[in-house]
């Protein structure tokens, strides 16, 4: 398998569902502007996301993907199809249970995360609409799992589209018909969410059938009793366990830091969101993109014990890494009005909007190389079925988080709390990467020096020209000619992509430098 091919698949079809998640941020931003109900919405939708990345892509992809992948390549397809049945089976019962107790207890999540909401009436009933989403992508990160092992990766990247069409034609078309019958509009957008999952978990098991990987659910108490007692289950739950509280510590801060928003001011919650969904397009397509494609690849070097292999693997996930994120990085940090106004800058979303927004995703600019290079680093640890360093990191980087944010969100406000993710996400990478060079893990491959004043020399061409198109345009001032100012930032970004490649080129770097086979 070509490794940089299946990366570039990935990353193509995610970036097709971080453009349909962009349309779908720039109707509801047109649509509800960054006021209080949208504020609602944000924190409703955040609480089943917080389960989902808690559970279904975090604690239980970490433990199971390994374990799947480790288990096909020793043990072959009979035995790892009985794996798949077992873990699905106690993973549906679970959910039934977790999706029924949330719905009940909606008033008391939304307090933890935003109890200083102005419709926190409005989030209550939106969290109890979409709690069950978590369910859906619980399951739909199951056969994520299965098709990756697969090397199937087309199918698991593309499904988020599914539900960005959904809210989309929630917003285009529900909306307005709530808003008929009297209605708040911006339920609307909570009916779009579960449609979307009911279509991503569709699609799933349609692609798991053709690779004859459908779980077979044991729906008899003796059936789910042997489930249970499957010796792959108690494996994913020990390893579950300490991913858990890993996985835990990031969804914690992500809880505190909404908490805070949500008595900076009215649209803090807002802004933070439409900045994050900003800096998810480079973090998506690189880092995740890289760690789908690696961490099967990893666990499987690994249960060859390949030391070589596996460390070469991940010298080359590190320097793709270092040469699409450095740029990224320079365009959130010295292009970020431009990008702001072109895709949020319409209808209800103002000005001011767009400032504090900006604000926001200059802090995540400043940890953008650390939170993409997270997404390759944790991955090695992973497939070494090691989730406790990880965990140990991440508990230290939750405490220095929170305590740069006792001194930066008095002095910058919502942008502090940005901020304080970007520097944190630095340190757990550089902890991360220590640990792996610690253990020898990773030995860097030849050539570092080199690659790294390559780097600079193209990112120093690329900064200049993003530092002067920021202020050679009134990118608030175009609102009205939206075509003209969407072109003009196509026609940078276009360009500035040119002359990155061009000067790379020049200085020695060829793309078959980065051409890897698995």
């Amino acid at each position: 398998m070509n490794l940089l091919r299946a990366a570039s698949t990935v990353s193509l079809l995610t970036l097709l569902s971080r453009v349909t998640g962009l349309v779908r941020d720039q109707l509801i931003a047109a649509h509800f502007g960054a006021g209080a109900l949208t504020d609602a919405f944000n924190v409703a939708f955040r609480i089943p996301n917080l389960f989902r990345r808690l559970f279904a892509e975090g604690a239980f992809s970490q433990a199971f993907v390994p374990l799947l992948a480790a288990t096909r390549e020793r043990d072959g397809d009979a035995v790892t199809r009985d794996l798949v049945d077992a873990v699905g089976t106690v993973l549906a019962w679970v959910l039934l249970v977790t999706c029924a107790l949330g719905v009940i207890a909606a008033p008391v999540l939304v307090w933890l995360m935003g109890s200083g909401l102005e419709r926190f009436d409005a989030a209550v009933v939106m969290t109890r609409w979409m709690f069950p989403y978590i369910g859906f992508m619980s399951l739909v990160a199951l056969g994520a799992g299965v098709l990756n092992t697969w090397r199937r990766f087309a199918v698991p990247a593309a499904t988020p589209v599914l539900l960005n069409l959904s809210v989309i034609a929630a917003t285009w078309w529900g909306s307005p018909w709530l808003e008929r019958q009297g209605i708040e509009p911006i339920y609307a957008l909570a009916g779009g969410v579960i449609v979307g999952g009911v279509l991503q978990l569709a699609a799933m098991l349609v692609a798991l059938a053709r690779i004859g990987m459908l779980p077979r659910l044991a729906l008899a108490p003796a059936g789910i009793a042997a489930a249970w007692h499957h010796p792959g289950v108690g494996r994913v739950l020990r390893q579950m366990a300490p991913a858990l509280l890993g996985v835990s510590v990031a969804q914690i801060s992500l809880l505190i830091n909404t908490q805070i928003a949500s008595h900076v001011a009215v649209g803090a919650v807002s802004w933070l969101t439409y900045a994050d969904r900003l800096m998810e397009f480079p973090t998506a397509l690189l880092g995740v993109a890289l760690g789908v494609v690696l961490l099967p690849q990893l666990s499987a070097a690994q249960a060859r014990d390949d030391r070589a292999s596996f460390s070469a693997m991940l010298d080359w996930g590190l320097r793709l890494v270092v040469l699409l994120a450095v740029p990224c990085a320079l365009a959130l940090l010295l292009f970020p009005q431009a990008l702001v106004a072109v895709l949020f800058h319409y209808g209800r979303f103002e000005a001011d909007d767009v400032a504090m927004t900006v604000r926001a995703l200059q802090g995540y600019g400043v940890g953008l190389l650390g939170i993409v290079a997270i997404k390759v680093l944790a991955p090695a640890f992973y497939a070494r079925q090691d989730i406790r360093t990880p965990v140990k990191i991440a508990i230290g980087v939750l405490v220095a988080t929170q305590l740069l944010n006792l001194v930066l969100v008095p002095w910058l406000g919502h942008a502090g709390l940005a901020l304080s993710i970007g520097l944190g996400a630095w340190v757990n990478a550089g902890l991360l990467l220590a640990g792996l060079l610690r253990r020898g893990a990773f030995e860097p491959q030849p050539g570092w020096g080199r690659f790294a004043l390559q780097v600079l020399a193209a990112n120093l061409a690329l900064g200049g020209v993003l530092a002067w198109a920021a202020g050679a345009f009134d990118w608030i001032g175009l609102q009205s000619q939206w075509a003209l100012r969407a072109g003009t930032v196509a026609l940078v970004l276009g360009g500035v992509a040119v002359l990155y490649g061009a000067v790379l080129m020049l200085v020695g770097m060829r793309p078959r430098d980065f051409l890897r086979r698995a």
